[in-house]
């Protein structure tokens, strides 16, 4: 508001009773800006309790695994031993190949993406 203020603009609401120009409207622009810092900060608080009670009670955020290490170690062995691609064994997995790939080579069990089969 001050920088406006020093280039000589203005601010009038419509709907509020703001009017930047009069030492009143000033106020009431200065104290509906402090309420809405102070909601932001009370909001900002209570997700963190609710997040930190959450994580107490044993529950994580964040998406879901695509492929858990058991599903990751099957689709390793089946490149290893089966005569499939990764392909067709994403596709019995669910998933898409380039996530078949990046659970392979993420250490699950040891290994690569080269640990076998065909692209």
């Amino acid at each position: 508001a001050e920088m406006l203020k020093g280039r000589g603009i203005g601010f009038v609401s419509l709907t509020d009773a703001i009017d930047t120009a009069s030492p009143g409207g000033m106020l009431v622009f200065h104290v509906l800006g402090a309420i809405a810092e102070f909601e932001r900060a009370l909001i900002r608080e209570r997700t963190k309790a609710g997040l930190a009670e959450a994580r107490r009670r044993g529950r994580k955020g964040g998406r879901p695994k695509q492929m858990t290490p058991k599903d990751v170690a099957a689709a390793r062995a089946m490149l290893k031993v089966e005569d499939v691609t990764a392909a067709e064994v994403a596709k019995r997995f669910g998933v898409s190949r380039g996530t078949l790939y990046r659970h392979l080579s993420s250490g699950s069990n040891g290994g690569g993406p080269d640990a076998g089969g065909a692209a």
